[in-house]
């Protein structure tokens, strides 16, 4: 076990192809000389042979270094982090192996740029060595192509040194200028009045220099690869997502690859990228420009629909508002042009994305404002929702909020999808996918090419073999939608009296009662603040004497804070008065959840009891020798050796040996090991005829003899399937607000109506409740909506909730999925937690898994307002075929309580 590796694995975060790939580096720095090659060419044959069978001995793939170093390759997928293992690298190779000077090597001038804010600048939110304690107080010095000859004699020693060049530098920096008729040599080349070499010259003679190189195989063509040779360094770190070389022959020193097929078929790291196309769509006799307006006009819908979603999924889950974009990919500057145009015109959308779109190509990409917001897609406050380009988008433009692409007249389609994206797969929370399918889709737009997509996707090689496909379908088409808050009740009710206040006329009235509209919000807003006080168990509570005096020194607190409220007094006095009146309020429209975090315990691992097997344990102690050759006639003889015989104790010898194995604890199984490693000595004991060879033999085959105990305990060993632990309980908690997306047009249905066909319940918002918590719902099937009407109808039902998102902390799964129950219902003696299900899906391993969390969550609830005067609470899985709207509460709970 490396315990620098591992401490840098956490530090950093590393996803697990990286941690992989950071093992193999820590494994190599071990097995390599990592010294320099020598200059003598026979010799420098010699040493690159031995160094590359070293590698071959465990990584057959690395059939050559490709260069005249040590230099191997990592193939990993676009979007999984190939900048944090450059950095985990260059951590390892200092802390483990000392090694302070760094070249890494960018293939132009966007990843240039990138990259030196990734190593060097800590307040950036991706700076790779952020959690390396040790590069706090001695910070790399970052040294770049453009400050190299400035960096003289500064160079301290113990410092970590770090150059980050872009490759244009060794050959290009000249800019063409030439003396006496000869081309100079490169900047980098030639000498310096501070170094008196040149720089070049003194990075070739670093002895320890490691040199990384991003997006490698932009280096295996001639040029580069000599030029890097030139500078000698003691190894090489190449990583890119295509390991093929410009000829299109593939690396032949790659150590370990993580594919983007790979990613996608365990679908992590990067988003899932789908080919979309118009259901039933026909080209017929449509034109190349009608075919481009159809496949933006679609485009557009997804990209509403999926802004919808990451707003919604933003509000529910209090992350960060993602932006999304459209890439539209066009043939060359003109028709670029063209479409720019469209898009910016009036007759597009009715006007709806002007000034929303940018055209970056080589005839735009160095207008300043141009640049500025092409920089700044991912902000916010970037209002580009459309980018059109023309093959400017190379390696290094790594934006998280690409979701929509859109290939217009491309001549090979498959070709140009596989190759753009690239540019699109990586995720904005914090590279991880969320669960929701519309959030975690890239979708490519490919109408006029989908056959031949779907084509070239049978090709087992193709990154499109590991694509979705899906169709569009035309009633989902041109719909717009927008995000729809639904607050509970009681808040509606605030804000409804508020407008009723803004209208009374006299000032003095006015104010009067907005005085006590505020006292009212005050109260309401620090209730659910004190449900943790060990003299409230229940919202009636709130009425005790010392729980009012908190409350209301709570409210004055507030309303004093910063430039404070001139009416504050008003206020707490009107507060006072009203308190009880508002806590009664806040009950009858609220049910009493209780709060918890329910969550399963840790799976532990046991070593079960059993007996060691020792037909094996014959061993015998060896004989000890010493050899000693005379220095002078070479003669060689033998020395018997004698033991001093302080062996320490056999037993805790072999336990000693066991406890070295990752998965053996030994504060959990001493009982286990002491029993084993016993009846392996008192085996071993038997076979031995003199007393003094016993622990003389022990010693010499402890290892083996640990080994062969640890085999037979991994027979032995079982993993406990976790229960639910008891959580820390709270009497109730606030009425989350819920938010969707509603059709922006026609989007409402009063709950009693019957939606035709039943395929369209779920699109629509539903209003007119009046027992529920919140006054609109959207259900997800026609048998929520029908559930949600008996409830409204039916007398034993007090109220009822549909709960949001947020709700409750019930997380099943080995924690890995939160549950959210479908319907809360209180009743005059019990509250329900319902679960509507299709009835071909009721003993699903997942419905299971979810019912068995929520009984949980009701028998804990249950134990909490049984000793504190509350309703008890009940879970019922019902199937869907038993759920109409002639029906009544009751027949449930008779047959599914």
């Amino acid at each position: 076990m490396n315990t620098i590796a591992n401490n840098i694995k956490l530090r950093l975060s590393l996803r697990e192809p990286l941690q992989e790939a950071l093992d193999i580096v820590a494994q190599l720095s071990g097995d390599l000389s990592l010294r320099k090659v020598p200059d003598n060419e026979e010799e420098a044959l010699a040493f690159i042979k031995n160094e590359l069978d070293k590698v071959k001995n465990s990584f057959t793939t690395c059939t050559s270094f490709q260069r005249d170093f040590p230099s191997v390759a990592f193939s990993i997928a676009t979007g999984v982090g190939k900048t944090r293992l450059m950095g985990a690298c260059v951590a390892y190779l200092y802390l483990q192996k000392g090694i302070k000077n760094f070249f890494i090597l960018a293939p132009n001038l966007t990843i240039y740029d990138k990259l030196i804010e990734d190593f060097g600048n800590p307040a950036y939110h991706k700076y790779v060595f952020n959690g390396i304690s040790e590069f706090v107080h001695n910070r790399p010095v970052i040294i770049t192509g453009d400050n190299y000859n400035q960096q003289g004699n500064l160079f301290k020693e113990g410092e970590i040194r770090i150059n980050i060049f872009n490759i244009s530098k060794f050959n290009s920096d000249n800019k063409g200028q030439k003396k006496d008729g000869v081309s100079l040599a490169p900047k980098i080349k030639r000498l310096s009045e501070y170094l008196g070499q040149s720089y070049w010259e003194y990075l070739s003679g670093i002895q320890d220099l490691v040199i990384l190189m991003d997006e490698a195989h932009r280096y295996h063509a001639d040029a580069s690869k000599n030029a890097i040779n030139e500078l000698k360094p003691i190894l090489g770190l190449e990583l890119t997502a295509t390991p093929f070389d410009e000829k299109q022959k593939p690396f032949q020193n790659v150590v370990y690859e993580y594919s983007l097929a790979q990613a996608l078929a365990e679908g992590k790291y990067v988003k899932n990228p789908a080919i979309a196309t118009r259901k039933n769509f026909k080209r017929g006799d449509l034109s190349e420009k009608e075919i481009e307006i159809i496949k933006l006009e679609d485009a557009i819908s997804v990209h509403q629909d999926t802004k919808t979603e990451l707003e919604l999924y933003s509000k529910n889950n209090g992350v960060k508002l993602v932006k999304p974009f459209i890439l539209v990919v066009c043939k060359d500057i003109n028709h670029a042009r063209e479409v720019y145009d469209l898009i910016n015109s009036s007759d597009f959308y009715e006007g709806e994305y002007k000034g929303k779109v940018l055209q970056i190509d080589s005839s735009t990409k160095k207008e300043e404002e141009i640049e500025k917001q092409f920089l700044s897609l991912e902000s916010s406050d970037n209002e580009i929702e459309i980018v059109i380009h023309v093959n400017m988008l190379k390696e290094g433009w790594d934006v998280t909020n690409l979701y929509t692409i859109v290939p217009l007249r491309a001549a090979n389609a498959a070709i140009l999808i596989e190759q753009t994206i690239g540019r699109g797969l990586r995720l904005p929370f914090d590279g991880k996918r969320t669960g929701v399918d519309s959030i975690d889709k890239l979708t490519v737009i490919a109408h006029d090419n989908f056959e031949a997509v779907l084509a070239a996707a049978k090709d087992p090689n193709s990154v499109l073999n590991k694509m979705s496909f899906i169709e569009i379908p035309e009633e989902n088409l041109g719909t717009k939608t927008e995000v729809v808050t639904s607050k509970p009740v009681f808040e509606l009710k605030l804000e409804t009296e508020q407008i009723a206040v803004n209208k009374i006329e006299n000032k003095e009235n006015q104010q009067k009662a907005q005085n006590t509209l505020d006292a009212k919000i005050a109260i309401i807003n620090s209730l659910p603040d004190f449900n943790t006080l060990p003299e409230v168990r229940r919202v009636e509570d709130l009425n005790k004497e010392e729980v009012k005096r908190k409350v209301i020194r709570q409210i004055e607190k507030k309303l004093n804070e910063g430039q404070g409220n001139l009416f504050a007094a008003d206020i707490v006095k009107e507060a006072e008065e009203t308190y009880e009146k508002i806590v009664a309020s806040y009950k009858e429209n609220i049910i009493e959840i209780p709060r918890m975090d329910l969550v399963l315990g840790e799976v532990t691992a046991t070593f079960n009891h059993f007996d060691l097997d020792t037909t094996n344990f014959n061993y015998q102690a060896l004989e000890q020798e010493i050899i000693r050759m005379g220095l002078m006639d070479k003669s060689i003889e033998t020395i018997k050796a004698k033991s001093s015989g302080s062996y320490g104790n056999p037993v805790k010898m072999i336990i000693a040996e066991l406890i070295d194995y990752p998965e053996i604890d030994y504060d959990d199984n001493a009982d286990l090991l002491y029993h084993l490693a016993t009846q392996a000595y008192n085996a071993i004991k038997e076979n031995i005829d003199k007393e003094e060879n016993i622990l003389q033999a022990l010693f010499q085959f402890k290892s083996a003899i640990a080994d062969k105990i640890y085999l037979q305990m991994k027979a032995n060993f079982s993993l406990s399937t976790p229960d639910y632990v008891a959580p820390r309980v709270y009497p109730f908690t606030k009425i989350e607000q819920w938010n969707f997306s509603a059709l922006v047009n026609a989007g409402y249905k009063d709950y009693r109506e019957i939606v035709t066909p039943t395929i369209m319940v779920p699109k629509y918002v539903f209003r007119g409740f009046e027992k529920a918590c919140h006054f609109e719902y959207k259900f997800d099937s026609k048998t929520e909506q029908d559930l949600a009407f008996v409830l409204e109808n039916d007398n034993k039902v007090l109220k009822w909730l549909r709960p949001a998102n947020n709700q409750f902390r019930i997380y099943w799964d080995n924690n890995s999925k939160r549950y959210e129950p479908d319907f809360i219902i209180e009743t005059e003696d019990t509250i329900y937690m319902v679960e509507p299900k299709s009835s071909a899906n009721i003993n699903d391993a997942d419905v299971l898994a979810k019912k068995e969390a929520a009984i949980k969550y009701c028998k804990y609830a249950t134990e909490f307002t049984s000793q504190n005067k509350g309703k008890q609470w009940k879970y019922l899985l019902v199937p869907h075929t038993e759920i109409s709207r002639t029906i009544n509460f009751d027949l449930l709970i008779a047959k599914f309580s």
